[in-house]
């Protein structure tokens, strides 16, 4: 699959160099052209497919599935550049809005209202260091990611992804509920920098009254 990756940071380093791996092509992208050079150039370092860096652009019509990982503040105007290339495709989005989260601005639906494109939230609840992790297992489990998305298709591909990682998929609901997921990384990632157990928080599945 072709993967093109709108930004060239943490994100989208762990995220496509674990894909790369996996046999996938990616490109990345970013402001800085020299940057999303040596980005590229150390994910292709890292073993697996040639990575190749280009524009918004040249990123959003190479990929068969876009992944947006910007900061959140610059996802809009990063998506308008980005182009009618994304309209209609499967777009993951993987964005925080940190600390200032608001449940009127939910960044998955300006997505998809900005793009056209088939949103899929997912990748928002972990650390960029687990996404480095091969595989993501913790007491010989391995990591969910839940999806929120609408579009049969553009899921099954995100599925994929995740099962490239690892991870196993989760069914979160349509991308009405991707702001729940949004609210979920707000609140658990303030509890973590507090020094708290997020995981904690949630009982076991046979005490959870289903």
């Amino acid at each position: 699959m072709r993967i093109g990756i709108l930004g060239a940071g943490n994100m989208a380093d762990a995220l496509g160099t674990q894909w790369s791996r996996a046999g996938h092509e990616v490109m990345v992208s970013g402001r800085d052209e020299a940057r999303s050079a040596a980005t590229a150039a150390r994910m292709t370092a890292a073993g697996g497919s040639p990575v190749v860096h280009g524009t918004w652009p040249e990123a959003a019509a190479f990929g068969e599935v876009v992944m947006a990982a910007v900061a959140a503040d610059g996802l809009e105007e990063v998506l308008k550049a980005a182009g009618p290339a994304l309209r209609g495709k499967p777009l993951v989005d993987v964005t925080n809005r940190l600390p200032d989260f608001d449940f009127t601005r939910p960044l998955a639906r300006m997505a998809a209202d900005v793009t056209g494109a088939h949103v899929v939230k997912a990748f928002n609840l972990g650390h960029v260091d687990v996404w480095r992790m091969t595989p993501p297992v913790f007491d010989g489990r391995p990591l969910a990611v839940p999806l929120c998305g609408d579009d049969p298709d553009a899921l099954s591909r995100v599925r994929s992804l995740v099962t490239d990682l690892g991870c196993t998929p989760v069914d979160g609901g349509g991308l009405d509920r991707a702001v729940l997921l949004e609210a979920t990384a707000a609140f658990v990632i303030g509890l973590w920098f507090a020094g708290v157990d997020a995981q904690a928080i949630l009982t076991p599945m046979e005490a959870a009254g289903v």
